[in-house]
């Protein structure tokens, strides 16, 4: 019986996963913010470097480059996150809302990503992003559904997340 309801839950995991899709670019314009309302400041993004996912019911997780030259945020954060689902990054659960996170090399195969709450700027944790042993295009930000591998890519390298019910 066991085994009967672990294959349910194995499949409806797997059925559920692969509804998830990249975010069309027409999406993604309407999702991410020309300025990131970031602490209390409102930092312009780079649209080019946007990157999401969809379930295809309306409900996104996205996220953009920031640029921060000249603001407070300069050297603590990088990148602006959006969820509207509850998911996790590496251990760090989030809640639907708007986050940040910026990164530091680690060594030459990780990078320590610090995860924020946008608005408040509270801490919420740090995950490592591991070198992606990728060939092809290398880009600056970008969300993979989780048919694919969930992960989210910093360039060379990448952090786990999963869709959380």
């Amino acid at each position: 019986m066991r085994f009967v309801a672990l294959c349910l839950v194995s499949a409806a995991m797997l059925f559920a996963a692969s509804d998830w899709r990249q975010a069309t670019e027409s999406e993604l314009k309407q999702l991410i913010p020309a300025r990131a309302s970031v602490e209390k400041e409102h930092i312009e993004t780079e649209f080019r470097t946007a990157s999401g996912i969809s379930d295809g019911k309306g409900k996104f997780v996205a996220g953009v480059v920031l640029i921060t030259a000249g603001y407070a945020a300069e050297g603590k954060y990088s990148n602006f996150f959006l969820t509207q689902v509850p998911m996790h990054v590496g251990e760090i659960a989030l809640a639907p809302g708007d986050y940040v996170f910026g990164w530091k090399r680690k060594d030459d195969d990780t990078l320590t990503v610090k995860f924020y709450e946008a608005h408040s700027g509270k801490f919420l944790g740090d995950v490592e992003a591991k070198r992606m042993s990728r060939v092809g295009r290398i880009e600056s930000f970008r969300i993979s559904p989780p048919k694919e591998k969930a992960s989210i890519q910093i360039g060379r390298f990448g952090m786990s997340y999963r869709i959380s019910d």
